[in-house]
């Protein structure tokens, strides 16, 4: 009975979940908080940019009114605006900032802004959001669109690429919560 116990309380210790403070994931997440890139530049406009909460993560969908599958995600110490070169980190709340580059204008052929705002704009109210600070408009600039996304610190992400609705396409970002 005793020796039953003992081992009980050392499996207990073994299995315990990691001290608070520590950055591990919830959910079992392991996407990894390297870059991530892919997909061809596109002439296809972002039309809407939206922020949804899940039990796991925090997303943004960045929707376009064509096919568009091309990005670059990265933590970044800056993050400039296209054509102009701002650095929009120091404005961007969040312990770490993600430098999205989406590969497809924020203007239509007339080239009339596609999307709500201008240049260092947030674009997305994020506010009570787990992970998510803040979305700030970088600027779109010779086809591609920049945003500057502030996480509450440097956690794992991914990029996914969707079709749909209709004719439209999706490039969606999530970023894992943390214990």
């Amino acid at each position: 009975m005793i020796a039953t116990l003992v081992v009980g309380v050392a499996l207990a210790a073994a299995t315990s979940p990691p001290a608070i403070g520590k950055a591990a994931p919830t959910c079992g997440i392991t996407w990894g908080s390297q870059e991530k890139a892919g997909g061809p530049l596109s002439s296809a406009p972002v039309v809407e940019v939206r922020a949804g909460r899940h039990a796991c993560f925090d997303r943004l969908v960045f929707e376009f009114n064509g096919s568009a599958t091309g990005f670059q995600v990265r933590y970044a110490d800056q993050v400039p605006t296209d054509g102009e070169g701002v650095d929009l980190a120091p404005y961007t709340a969040g312990g770490a900032h993600l430098w999205v580059t989406l590969r497809a204008p924020a203007y239509d052929d007339e080239h009339v802004a596609t999307i709500p705002g201008r240049t260092g704009d947030r674009t997305v109210n994020v506010l009570r959001y787990d992970t998510l600070r803040d979305v700030v408009f970088g600027g779109s600039f010779e086809g591609y669109t920049t945003f500057a996304v502030g996480v509450r610190a440097r956690l794992p992400f991914q990029v996914t690429t969707l079709p749909g609705p209709g004719t439209h396409s999706r490039i969606v970002l999530d970023v894992a919560h943390q214990w």
